[in-house]
């Protein structure tokens, strides 16, 4: 782990928006500009070339632990929601919300537990559609709260979003996504809407937890976070995904390969 962190504190300057934005490995701006990144998911700036893109981007081509995955819900490791003690600061004025080019990040502060250590949220972000999928099945959405532990190490939440009813909508995506036309172009910042997280605990507390070592799902793909996808997903109405997915776009790393295994694009440059 000490490795992973040195070559991420290496890395700050160069992919300061990526999923790990806002952590002291890749921390945000002081000046008024919003970092935005520079690679996308689309043609040669995508997912198949980021490894080109920069020297230091070359575990997207090589590691074995890259993420996202097909999460194989039969053998993987797994723990209880309430073990992660996972809470959220609300924020009654709203927070602050990011166009990063790469998604749609907001300020945020909270805690999880892991390993009998404590990590400290930074920031939570979008994708569309989702990056896991959970026994090949995928979602229109999924959300990642990034924390950070004193030793530099990072974890995330991952929350899967389905479309779902009036009555199964949660009020929380709504209340991000408030101002989301305000944030239209990289760059943009607006605020949220009111944000209680109160009813996103309770889902994590009482659903089953899938557990991981992976990647960061952007450049450098660096390895080494401990993910933590929530199995049970929560629901957005079709209003306010449509548009989230507007300013959102597609932004999301195909599915990689079972940790531990071969990388795709290792697996088709030796096919070649």
């Amino acid at each position: 782990m000490y490795k992973v962190v040195l070559a991420l504190s290496v890395l700050a300057p160069l992919v300061a928006a990526n999923c790990a934005h806002g952590t002291s490995l890749f921390p945000r701006s002081q000046s008024p500009r919003v970092n935005v990144a520079d690679f996308d998911f689309n043609g040669l700036e995508g997912p198949l070339n980021w490894h080109i893109l920069h020297q230091d981007n070359l575990d997207c081509a090589v590691g074995e632990n890259q993420s996202p995955i097909n999460i194989n819900s039969s053998s993987i490791d797994k723990a209880c929601g309430k073990s992660l003690r996972f809470h959220v600061d609300d924020y009654p004025r709203g927070a602050r919300l990011f166009n990063l080019g790469s998604t749609v990040e907001a300020e945020a502060t909270g805690t999880i537990h892991l390993r009998n250590k404590q990590y400290n949220l930074v920031q939570f972000h979008f994708h569309t559609p989702s990056e896991h999928r959970i026994d090949s099945e995928y979602y229109p959405q999924e959300m990642h709260f990034v924390f950070q532990a004193s030793d530099d190490t990072i974890a995330v939440v991952g929350i899967l979003i389905e479309i779902g009813t009036d009555d199964e909508t949660s009020s929380l995506l709504k209340d991000v996504f408030e101002n989301v036309e305000d944030i239209a172009l990289p760059g943009d910042e607006s605020r949220t809407g009111p944000l209680d997280f109160g009813d996103l605990e309770a889902h994590v507390q009482s659903s089953e937890i899938f557990q991981y070592s992976g990647s960061l799902t952007t450049p450098p793909c660096v390895q080494g976070l401990m993910w933590n996808v929530v199995r049970n997903p929560i629901y957005i109405d079709i209003s306010t995904f449509r548009r989230a997915k507007s300013v959102l776009k597609f932004n999301s790393r195909y599915t990689q390969n079972t940790p531990g295994q071969i990388n795709l694009l290792s697996n088709a440059c030796t096919g070649i």
